[in-house]
């Protein structure tokens, strides 16, 4: 079971809340949680405020092999449990510029559709055949 200290979202609209959960990587983001860790309140002006938690719980979860998101990575770096590496935006370690390939081949082009089927004339009455004068056998 691989392990995911991350963000649970609480709050209402315009006015979140998150909670510093532990959580198995496959539950859902609000979903059921191993152990609630501390809380993050981003509207907080007080930025000493904002982020709660425990650290020897964290200390112990990270321990036990989780693995923190993107965000509680930074929290845990401000905190002095972990050290987190630089990164700017425009290259990522996971999306480095890859070298050039082989041309893309052309794309396929569709095929022309069928014009629709050309509809019959509708059927005559029996009595308006009759009234035609075919000989009869």
């Amino acid at each position: 079971m691989s392990l995911k200290l991350r963000l649970a979202r609480a709050g209402t609209k315009k006015r979140p809340f998150y909670h510093i959960v532990v959580a198995d990587a496959r539950s859902p983001r609000d979903g059921r949680f191993i152990e609630k860790l501390g809380t993050y309140d981003p509207m907080l002006a007080d930025d000493s405020k904002r982020v709660t938690f425990n650290a020897e719980r964290a200390q112990h979860w990270i321990g036990v092999g989780a693995q923190p998101t993107d965000r509680v990575l930074r929290f845990l770096d401000a905190a002095g449990l972990l050290n987190r590496a630089p990164r700017n935006n425009r290259t990522a370690p996971s999306r480095a510029p890859r070298p050039p390939s082989a041309p893309k081949p052309a794309p396929r082009r569709r095929p022309t559709p069928k014009p629709p089927p050309t509809r019959r004339p509708p059927r005559q009455k029996k009595s308006a055949r009759k009234s035609e004068g075919f000989p009869r056998a």
